[in-house]
């Protein structure tokens, strides 16, 4: 039974290429259900993190726990199966497989099903009900016989979200989600990202301050690969430290842009 109050934690964690330090002794520990948006200046590390966090990288020295077990070291598909789910900033997505068949392929390893080629994927009910279940929440179900490749920019990265949500990971780090996305879209999207992650925790990385404050439940604000506050919306942006590394430029730009 895991004893660990959180979700996830990094216990100094340390990353270096070659003698460059990138991420210098990063410590985070994020509560079960909490939504936290890791923020900070172009070259902080956030990319570095994530694939540290998502195992595509491993760590130079200190630990990250997923709910209380150890995933430094191990490969990322091991670490999915433990629970944690990754999208890119950069859709990732089969083109050539119907919205439908993208869903049901993240689907498929989750419910235990193993490549096996005397099984019909049509009569895996369970799959295909769990993947239409998807389809319905990312409201992409009339969409469910379109070719990802002729989806709409913001219907590929729904659909992004959904295959990440698909396993029932109850982690989910999205890196960048609304980039490239207009004012509305972004808007919509946010609401979107809050009602797939409902019981989940999540991290994501994200430039735009204002679906940054209108998601997040905590901010970390990641300065020179390391976590220099780590607190509600409303202390980072009053952090004089923050404001100083970071923030206080950026905040001005965002309320000029909206008109505050």
């Amino acid at each position: 039974m895991n004893a660990s109050p959180y979700a996830l934690e990094l216990n100094d964690v340390r990353k270096s290429f070659g003698k460059t330090e990138i991420i210098r002794g990063a410590t985070l520990q994020v509560k079960p259900g909490e939504r936290v948006a890791i923020i900070g200046p172009n070259g902080a590390g956030k990319s570095t993190l994530f694939n540290l966090i998502s195992g595509r990288f491993g760590v130079s020295t200190g630990d990250i726990r997923l709910n209380g077990a150890s995933i430094a070291g191990r490969k990322p598909y091991e670490i999915n199966r433990m629970g944690l789910a990754r999208s890119f900033q950069v859709s990732n997505l089969f083109v050539r497989l119907s919205v439908f068949e993208n869903i049901r392929c993240a689907v498929l390893w989750s419910m235990g099903y193993r490549y096996a080629f005397w099984k019909f994927l049509a009569d895996l009910r369970d799959a295909n009900d769990r993947a239409d279940e998807v389809l319905r929440m990312i409201r992409l179900d009339k969409k469910r016989d379109v070719l990802a490749m002729n989806l709409t920019y913001a219907e590929q990265r729904a659909l992004e979200i959904g295959i990440t949500i698909a396993g029932g990971a109850s982690v989910v780090l999205l890196d960048e989600p609304t980039a490239g996305m207009s004012k509305s879209e972004t808007t919509r999207f946010i609401q979107l990202i809050r009602e797939v992650t409902v019981g989940k925790t999540l991290l994501t990385v994200e430039h735009d301050m204002g679906v940054v404050f209108g998601l997040a439940d905590k901010i970390a604000v990641l300065v020179y690969g390391e976590v220099i506050a780590f607190d509600v919306p409303e202390a980072v942006r009053a952090n004089a430290k923050v404001q100083e590394a970071y923030l206080g430029s950026v905040l001005v730009a965002h309320e000029k842009a909206h008109g505050a």
